[in-house]
């Protein structure tokens, strides 16, 4: 089942649990991304407390739960007022009572929400500039799992996830228009320690949605590099079908982590190195919008591989 987008839908609505949260936090009440965030993050630490859910409706609720955060940061609700709402969904769950009828009931319309949505194998989560693709299907081929394209000038990159199974591993894949070969490539982020948020530059009145994304990666000391761990020619596998060839850089897997924690209003960039001394280097940006949910969702097809080796349950 294929899945255009993802829209974040209440799992439950907990308004007595809510509505403290909402009064301390005045103009929330019409962020539905911080409803959402709350009452899922309530779920998931009930659950966790309580073992509520089989894995793999928890990890269902996970991604939602990194989605709602994600749609919250978009409409302005800021990262501290998100804090703020998991740290009073993690006290409010740590006193409810586990056998409380109205937990259990909750539960229930936890898995209910979440069953349809255990069933997508495919999802595209759209971005204000770029978006990501998602796939955890199964098969006996090495595939994107999550991937991004995008232009520089007149070459071409893919950047994503990619495997034989999900999730798979961070890969920058570039076709060269002049068939140059890079000897190496850097991802570059914002440094989380060293900045005290996303860098957004805006000009004028300029609306968010209209930022350049190479107008929203910090300049000078407030980025980090990973440099690619590994190079090879591009499988056809990872190639537009038209491509004749490309060539394919992996990123550690800290470089996800560090990723998956980014504002999905940022940007990162994929710098190739050439020894070219007119053009030793070619930039290309990638979005980060809902790549932490991509990750998440991708995530539930290994729990569903231990699953069905385990029997599953809790």
């Amino acid at each position: 089942m294929t899945s255009t987008r993802i829209h974040a839908r209440p799992a439950s609505r907990w308004m007595g649990l809510i509505c403290a949260a909402l009064a301390a936090a005045p103009g929330l009440a019409h962020a539905r991304g911080a409803d959402l965030f709350f009452e899922r993050t309530v779920m998931t630490a009930a659950d966790e407390r309580c073992g509520l859910f089989a894995p793999e409706v928890a990890s269902a609720l996970a991604a939602g739960r990194v989605q709602a955060r994600g749609a919250a940061l978009r409409a302005g609700v800021s990262p501290d007022t998100l804090k703020g709402l998991e740290r009073g969904a993690w006290a409010k769950a740590s006193r409810l009572d586990c056998a409380s009828p109205q937990l259990l009931r909750e539960a229930e319309r936890v898995k209910s929400a979440f069953a349809g949505f255990l069933n997508y194998t495919r999802v595209s989560y759209r971005g204000d500039m770029a978006g990501w693709k998602a796939d955890r299907n199964g098969g006996r081929r090495t595939r994107w799992r999550l991937v991004q394209d995008a232009a520089f000038g007149p070459d071409r990159l893919s950047f994503g996830l990619a495997g034989l199974e999900s999730p798979g591993v961070l890969l920058a894949v570039a076709r060269f228009d002049d068939g140059a070969t890079p000897y190496s490539a850097r991802l570059i982020l914002r440094d989380s320690e060293r900045t005290l948020g996303p860098y957004l530059s805006r000009q004028g009145g300029e609306a968010m949605q209209m930022i350049p994304l190479h107008r929203r990666l910090p300049p000078g000391a407030g980025v980090k590099f990973f440099m690619a761990e590994a190079r090879s020619p591009a499988g056809a596998d990872l190639l537009p079908k038209d491509a004749k060839g490309g060539w394919a850089f992996r990123f550690p897997a800290s470089a996800v982590r560090e990723l998956s924690g980014l504002d999905p209003r940022e940007a990162v960039a994929v710098e190739f190195l050439f020894a070219d001394n007119r053009r030793p280097v070619r930039r290309a940006y990638v979005e980060v919008g809902d790549f932490a949910a991509g990750h998440a969702f991708l995530q539930l097809a290994a729990v569903e591989r231990v699953s069905r080796g385990t029997g599953g349950g809790r």
